[in-house]
């Protein structure tokens, strides 16, 4: 239980759902944690939940000049970065002919533009070793209906994985990514809005997974605790697929 023992780690979005149990097993593991969140209300739950083990810090994730803002306290607070998990992001889902230029845009800038930049303002903080693991999606794999923009989005983040991996080597500084497939979280109640409409879209998508139900938090966490190790010191611009099976149906 000491995989992460003297380590600081970063892990955007980390006020709820894997983010958040990311953090709790990150503390487990013996990591100093600083979590970022844009919402008042998960800002402060998370605040209340993790006590002194963490950093908290309110951020929008899609804001450019609030990435330089988000290394600055990690800067302040503790001089150096060994662990970043870039998890924040949004999925919205509508056909390619509802979308309009400004949903296109906040997709862009919260999953793939704001992420890009935080790893540049960070870029001077990262010890050597370090290693940045990159939170993207199953949909980034199988085409589904209505997910042209989000698949989008990860699809670059599993490119960026590979990219920055040659880049960033020299400097011990290792990039692997993950693609969980549905995982129980928030997410499902924002995407439908109302309870009934929930359990319909949950039911439709267990359909589509072969070993029968939504993936856990704690499940993805556990993959986050690996790549952040020294574990996978060898591991470089890889990416670990956590769907229950369903990219090979």
């Amino acid at each position: 239980m000491n995989r992460l023992q003297g380590k600081v780690a970063l892990i955007t979005g980390g006020t709820s759902g894997i983010g958040l149990e990311t953090a709790r097993q990150f503390i487990a593991e013996g990591a100093r944690v600083a979590i970022t969140g844009s919402s008042a209300g998960s800002v402060e739950a998370a605040r209340a939940e993790l006590g002194e083990n963490a950093l908290v810090i309110r951020a929008d994730a899609g804001d450019v000049a609030g990435q330089k803002a988000v290394a600055a306290a990690i800067r302040e607070n503790f001089g150096r970065l060994d662990i970043l998990f870039v998890n924040a992001g949004i999925a919205q889902f509508a056909p390619l002919e509802q979308w309009s230029e400004e949903d296109f845009d906040r997709s862009i800038a919260i999953n793939l533009k704001g992420p890009y930049f935080l790893i540049q303002a960070l870029s001077p903080l990262f010890a050597n070793p370090a290693s940045i693991v990159l939170n993207t999606s199953i949909n980034a794999h199988i085409g589904a209906p209505n997910s042209s923009v989000y698949a989008l989005t990860k699809g670059a983040l599993l490119t960026l994985a590979k990219t920055l991996s040659g880049e960033l080597k020299d400097r011990g500084i290792r990039v692997n990514a993950i693609s969980p497939g549905p995982i129980e979280t928030p997410l499902y109640d924002k995407l439908s809005g109302d309870s009934g409409k929930t359990k319909a879209l949950t039911a439709a998508i267990t359909s589509q997974i072969p070993i029968g139900r939504f993936g856990k938090p704690s499940e993805v966490a556990k993959a986050v605790v690996f790549f952040a190790s020294d574990e996978s010191a060898f591991t470089v611009g890889s990416e670990l697929i956590i769907d229950g099976g369903m990219s090979n149906l």
